[in-house]
């Protein structure tokens, strides 16, 4: 199965520029504990990175900074894995356990955000998987 099928496609993002503050708020809204942020790249939202909740509390709040000084570009993970929404979902799992990563951004033609697959979605679908086996 490709993984465009499972992902979540009301994907929350935000841009480089928004404050960590805001990015908090964002995730508290919609109930998220990651944001995909994403590059303009003439319309077309292109994920640069993502922030989590834990990357807020471990980068920001453990330190005392000001969440309203700094910006989401200042503490995202850059080192973005991405998959295509064509990729198998095996191959997305083993890319995923290789760098110990729970969301993965997914990504249509052209670099654009369809969605955000993560390790949840996945064990969801390999169970239904298993129960359809077991039958």
């Amino acid at each position: 199965m490709e993984v465009g099928k499972l992902c979540t496609v009301d994907t929350i993002c935000c841009a480089r520029d928004e404050s960590v503050q805001g990015a908090a708020f964002l995730m508290r809204k919609h109930h998220v504990g990651d944001i995909v942020v994403v590059d303009d790249a003439d319309g077309v939202p292109v994920p640069a990175g993502i922030v989590t909740d834990r990357d807020i509390v471990v980068s920001v709040v453990a330190l005392g900074l000001d969440p309203n000084g700094l910006q989401v570009g200042d503490i995202m993970t850059d080192d973005l894995l991405t998959a295509d929404e064509h990729d198998d979902v095996t191959v997305t799992i083993e890319r995923m356990r290789l760098r110990g990563i729970r969301r993965v951004p997914v990504v249509g033609e052209g670099g654009r955000l369809a969605g955000i697959v993560s390790a949840d979605d996945l064990l969801g679908f390999l169970a239904e998987e298993m129960e359809d086996l077991a039958r």
